[in-house]
């Protein structure tokens, strides 16, 4: 299964499929459905009886095996989480899990067949695992095919890249995403959408939602003791700083586009708040906050003080707004 919009780029791919690579790489926007399209292939390759010009049969032994997640020559390789005590994670492929990986794929398949391996997303391996995973590429064994999947192609170590081919998968259009998010009856889907940058594939805890509410509200009227509290309740779900992060560059690209007489792009339904606030905002003070932002970005996963790190953004963010009132 593939979702529509990818339609296309699975005919050019079966068009050509007995000129395969060894290595793939999958390249596109978070949540538009490419790590699905991995595993679509992963099954095709897999596959016993695979349907000419078409996808996997989803009938034969590997394709039971593969369905059901065990499939013994296909390997899937995502983030560990290590969780220290605060229960916070830091996400990232390290080099075990590729060394464990490449001790498999250089023995026999147990079925005969291909032996595939899905990497995702490609940019979390550290560099460590990158350059390990670089020798296999470099060499590639026989009958092993690797797919990879990243979010930020720019991230991943180039000489990886360069012994991959490359598809791009795109996103859905505006009307695509939208209506397939109101055929399963998401709510509030236009506002959902617009935070999400046009990706339908989200999967967002209501809670969550609630939270962010919460700091939307701060952030249009700030005050201490507000600020104070959410602070302690975002530590208290043990999300990184990089979730609080996203959320304030939304905020604040909405405001300083609303600076700029033009619409919001990410909460569209606090356009009245935004100007509200904007009101008591300079540009330049906008950007201040931003570069506040874009410093402890690189931080985002670690595991600093995240009840800390907030109130410091949040009391400068009030500061800067008391600079206009």
């Amino acid at each position: 299964m593939i979702y529509p919009w990818h339609n296309e780029q699975w005919r050019q791919l079966a068009e050509h499929w007995e000129r395969r690579p060894n290595a793939w790489l999958f390249i596109g926007k978070k949540g538009t459905g490419k790590t699905v399209f991995a595993r679509f292939v992963a099954q095709k390759l897999l596959c016993e009886s695979p349907v000419p010009d078409g996808g996997p049969c989803g009938v034969c032994a590997s394709c039971h095996l593969f369905e059901q997640g065990g499939h013994p020559d296909f390997y899937e390789i995502t983030p560990l989480s290590d969780e220290p005590e605060n229960g916070r994670k830091l996400l990232q492929i390290k080099i075990d899990a590729i060394r464990k990986i490449i001790d498999n794929v250089y023995l026999t398949s147990v079925r005969g067949g291909l032996r595939v391996v899905l990497i995702h997303p490609a940019e979390s391996m550290n560099v460590q695992a990158a350059n390990s995973l670089l020798k296999v590429l470099e060499e590639p064994p026989p009958q092993v095919v690797f797919l990879l999947v990243s979010h930020a192609a720019d991230k991943v170590l180039p000489t990886v890249k360069s012994r991959c081919r490359k598809m791009v998968l795109p996103a859905p259009s505006h009307e695509e995403a939208l209506a397939y998010l109101r055929e399963r009856g998401v709510a509030e889907p236009e506002e959902r959408l617009a935070f999400h940058s046009g990706a339908p594939l989200f999967d967002e805890e209501e809670r969550l939602c609630e939270l962010r509410e919460k700091l939307l509200n701060i952030l249009a009227e700030p005050r201490l003791l507000k600020i104070l509290d959410f602070a302690e309740l975002f530590d208290k779900e043990k999300l990184p700083l990089a979730v609080f992060v996203g959320w304030m560059q939304k905020w604040l690209v909405d405001l300083g586009l609303c600076l700029q007489n033009m619409k919001p792009a990410y909460y569209p339904s606090y356009e009245d708040r935004l100007l509200q606030t904007a009101s008591g905002f300079r540009q330049g003070n906008v950007f201040a906050a931003e570069d506040m932002l874009k410093r402890l970005a690189p931080s985002g996963f670690h595991t600093l003080n995240v009840k800390m790190q907030i109130e410091y953004l949040l009391i400068n963010y009030l500061e800067l707004k008391k600079k206009n009132g």
